[in-house]
């Protein structure tokens, strides 16, 4: 077994260690679930900082496993982009379809603000996002507000 293999393995015992927490193990009152996932008893968010095709089918693989795992009702996810991670959620990503399917089943996909003024900055030009992904302005400061609002927090 290669060491990639072994990463795998590690992180989806990982993955599997966290949600198989009962709801609200991570905090006293247990996270808000979002307005549209009301039912929701289990929160994830994925991490995406790199821009490596493999990581994002990895991200979009967990997301939907995740979602077959546990019914679209029951668990929220939302992936979170920033740096060289935001490519996934470029207009002309070559997972855009995928993406974009996940979206109409309720995952959130988040790109980091700061990342495209950056790209901005550098380039003169705005990066073109899908239009479905949500803007924030810091993405790793998403990632903590939903770790302090009892999501766990994964990078595959």
């Amino acid at each position: 077994m290669n060491r990639r293999e072994l990463l795998y393995l590690a992180a989806c015992a990982a993955l599997a260690l966290a949600i198989s927490r009962p709801a609200g193990a991570q905090t006293k009152a247990g996270p808000k679930p979002p307005e549209d996932k009301p039912f929701a008893e289990h929160f994830i968010a994925l991490q995406l900082s790199d821009s490596d095709p493999k990581k994002q089918r990895l991200v979009l693989s967990v997301a939907s496993n995740l979602q077959k795992a546990y019914g679209q009702d029951k668990i929220a996810i939302e992936v979170v982009t920033f740096g060289p991670g935001i490519d996934l959620l470029r207009d002309t990503s070559e997972n855009r379809s995928l993406v974009d399917s996940l979206i109409t089943q309720g995952i959130r996909f988040d790109v980091c603000g700061n990342t495209l003024d950056t790209i901005e900055r550098e380039t003169g030009t705005r990066p073109k996002i899908n239009p479905h992904a949500i803007e924030v302005q810091v993405g790793v400061g998403q990632l903590l507000i939903l770790s302090e609002s009892g999501y766990t927090v994964v990078r595959p």
